[in-house]
């Protein structure tokens, strides 16, 4: 090992610095701060005696004490724990400490402001001081920071005040919030109160009657909506909704609704689009006649100068446009009916066509096509609204050439809006939604948002069919090859969670598809991915699509077929990747099939990998042993038990892997005790189903059926009992008596042969024989 000396170091900088490879030298004095002395406590003597208080001080002194003399820190920690001192002792806390609290809010900085409003809100909103008394004190501290010059802290006062309206009654709020907003609400005071006077106008509207609103609420907003300034114009115009709900329907139309028509004619954009969005909310609340005379010729004329003009208003325009329509359809004449219609249109194609001026080939600025881009998406969010809208009888010949342009958008949220929302009219659309399948170079974008509601998307096929019958799921030709085609890029791209999704909902083709397309089109797919895909989820996703494939298909020779393959490329396959993926698949037969069906055609093949040259394949067997020995149904298959038997003596005598021992010891120490137990909760011994069966016959018959399932339950526990034991056993538990001949003759018929232990004389003499005889 090579060995630096600091003068070699020293020398290597000198030589860097005559190449000129990394500057100058001086530059590295910047790193000197390495060589200052560390700091060893973070307060000195003098710092840690100044906050040192009194432990003979109690809560409320020491509160006093800190907000008086103590730092920052202390003071705000104070401010926050201002509710457990008013739960504690509220007459003090208000007499003594609230009072400081005022006090130190007059210099505190945004931060101690910030918590002292959260802790007022704790105050007001938990009931933790009596109304009667406390409340004034503590709304003269909130009213009051409400002029603070931080606009931050001003807001964080108001959100306090705003939300502690809701738990105060109404005479607190009109003593102590509505006699001082009147002088607030004047032209003369500053933006920010004034912006504030808004919104609390709006928030108390719902608390009073409609005969207090429109006495001392609506004067104060009408002076609000013709403010100098647009800001607390647009502000008081998107409280309107509140004032109008509070003032009831009736008086609506003459006091609510001219403010409104004036100030969706304002000269600001975003007091018209305030206006815009609050006639769309207060729709309900406009007769027929309103809507047909008075709001359709305003949202007309907005719509028209923000589409020539005011592009930063669109976007709010089309996000609110499909509720439009809908809360206007009703009171539309044809013609209006079709302006609206023809004037979506032209905002989905915003910014790709001759529109607005522009030509085709103009290259818009980056952040205009940004808007653009969000303007076609909102149409794209709205799609199955005006589909509604439309008629969807009408789709072909009114929405069909719209929808292939949102569909194949050249911006990536565009389509995906779209085929996020396309499931809710699919069952108006069934057949033309394939078309977001159709852009090759956009299938991976489109594809996972479908994947969402894909598999009730897919379904739709067979309710739209004529009758039942295999005929039902060929209503749409281009089904097959477009689902096909995604799989394929699906499976090109480096998104496997999306392959995988897509795998998981094509567990539904049988119920979409006929059995021969899924055979001869998706059959071969599947395997193809379970035996050379390189991603493990998605292999045992195929896998269990095509056990899904195997349940459904209702085709004799095609089933064999399909286990013959298995069979033979995975259980049987050269690759013990294919083997291992093998026993995944038989973990999912084993949900999927009956246990007979699993024993007759996967079971024996999976013992055979006991013999596995890999270790691997044999350790994820051993784990699967007990769900193995749990398919097993006694005594009919009471081959299969023994050789499941023998495969895990031979791992014991012949396994030299040492997780391969611990895994089959550990399942060998399970023994058949839980197994034999399932089997007889579950009633699965043949004897339980013999019970069932024979529950009609004769009284002098059960004693003895009680005794055989008895006989086999304590047998098979304890293999080591003898067949007298056995008989004292079960006399204990049974009135009749049972002789040792009927014990040994049940465990006879069920295949229980006792086993008599050799001499050891019989066992060494043939070794001793074999090994001094045997010629060699």
């Amino acid at each position: 090992m090579n060995h630096f000396h600091p003068s070699k170091i020293t020398s290597s900088f000198c030589h860097l610095e005559q190449s000129s490879l990394f500057g100058q030298v001086d530059d590295l004095q910047d790193l000197t701060f390495i060589e200052r002395p560390i700091r060893r406590s973070l307060k000195t003597a003098e710092e840690i005696e100044k906050l040192t208080v009194d432990e003979d001080l109690n809560d409320i002194e020491r509160a006093v004490y800190l907000l008086s003399s103590g730092q920052d820190v202390q003071r705000a920690s104070v401010i926050i724990n201002l509710p457990n001192l008013v739960r504690q002792n509220p007459a003090e806390t208000f007499r003594r400490v609230v009072p400081k609290v005022r006090e130190v809010l007059h210099v505190a900085g945004a931060d101690m402001q910030l918590a002292a409003a959260g802790s007022f809100l704790t105050l007001l909103q938990d009931d933790i001081v009596l109304i009667q008394t406390h409340t004034h004190s503590i709304l003269q501290i909130v009213l009051l920071n409400l002029d603070h010059r931080d606009t931050v802290v001003s807001n964080a006062w108001l959100e306090t005040l705003l939300s502690a309206i809701d738990a105060l009654p109404k005479e607190t709020i009109r003593q102590e919030i509505l006699s001082p907003l009147v002088s607030k609400a004047q032209l003369s005071q500053s933006l920010q109160a004034r912006l504030a006077s808004c919104r609390i106008l709006g928030k108390v509207a719902c608390k009073f009657e409609s005969p207090i609103v429109k006495k001392d609420l609506l004067p104060l907003v009408r002076s609000l909506c013709q403010d100098v300034e647009y800001e607390v114009r647009s502000c008081m115009c998107r409280q309107l909704e509140n004032i109008a709900r509070g003032i009831g329907l009736d008086h609506t139309k003459a006091a609510v609704l001219p403010e409104l028509v004036e100030l969706a004619r304002d000269e600001g954009s975003t007091v018209r689009l305030a206006a815009f969005d609050t006639i769309i909310n207060l729709l309900e609340m406009f007769d027929s006649d309103d809507r047909t005379r008075v709001i359709f010729p305003l949202v007309k004329t907005f719509c028209e100068k923000c589409f020539k003009a005011d592009e930063a208003v669109l976007a709010s325009l089309s996000f609110q446009y499909g509720k439009l329509c809908h809360g206007l359809s009703a009171s539309f004449t044809e013609e209006q009916h079709l302006w609206f219609l023809e004037f979506y249109k032209k905002l989905c194609v915003l910014g790709l066509q001759h529109e607005n001026g522009h030509s085709d080939n103009q290259v818009y600025p980056l952040e205009l096509e940004s808007k653009y881009a969000l303007v076609r998406r909102n149409c794209a969010y709205n799609f199955p609204a005006m589909v509604l809208f439309a008629d969807p009888n009408h789709f072909l010949t009114e929405l069909y050439p719209t929808f292939s342009s949102l569909c194949h958008d050249p911006e990536i949220t565009v389509r995906r809006t779209m085929a996020e929302g396309f499931h809710e009219v699919r069952w108006l659309l069934f057949g033309h939604w394939l078309i977001l399948f159709c852009p090759k170079k956009y299938i991976k974008d489109v594809l996972d948002a479908l994947l969402s509601h894909l598999q009730e998307t897919l379904e739709l096929a067979t309710s739209r069919g004529e009758g039942p019958g295999p005929e039902s799921k060929l209503i749409v030709p281009e089904l097959v090859p477009a689902l096909a085609a995604a799989e394929q890029k699906a499976a090109l791209s480096l998104r496997w969670r999306v392959h995988e999704r897509l795998l998981q909902r094509y567990a539904c083709l049988p119920r979409v598809v006929s059995a021969d397309q899924i055979y001869f089109r998706f059959l071969q797919r599947m395997f193809a991915i379970v035996t050379t895909n390189n991603v493990l989820p998605v292999q045992r996703e195929a896998a269990r699509t095509l056990c899904m494939f195997l349940r459904y298909n209702r085709k004799q020779e095609q089933r064999q077929e399909i286990i013959g393959k298995v069979l033979q490329e995975l259980a049987q396959g050269r690759s013990y990747w294919n083997r291992l993926r093998y026993l995944d698949l038989c973990e999912i037969a084993m949900e999927l099939f009956s246990k007979a069906y699993f024993c007759k055609h996967f079971l024996i093949q999976a013992l055979e990998l006991v013999n596995d040259p890999v270790a691997n394949v044999r350790y994820k067997l051993c784990h699967m042993l007990p769900r193995l020995r749990s398919t097993i149904r006694l005594p009919a298959d009471k081959h299969l038990l023994q050789q499941l038997e023998f495969c895990v003596r031979k791992l014991l005598c012949r396994e030299k892997d040492k997780d391969v021992v611990a895994t089959v010891r550990k399942v060998r120490e399970g023994g058949v005790d839980d197994i034999t137990e399932y089997y007889f909760n579950q009633g699965h011994l043949e004897m339980s189903l013999f019970l069932k069966e024979k529950h009609t016959e004769a009284h002098y018959q059960q004693p003895s059926l009680l005794c055989s399932n008895g006989t086999l339950l304590s047998s098979l526990r304890n293999r080591h009992l003898t067949s007298p034991q056995l008989a004292a056993s079960l006399n204990s538990t049974h009135k009749t008596p049972v002789s040792t001949l009927t014990v040994k003759r049940r465990l006879r018929d069920a295949g229980l042969l006792g086993r008599v232990p050799l001499s050891s004389v019989y066992v060494i003499l043939p070794i001793l024989i074999f090994y001094f005889y045997w010629p060699v």
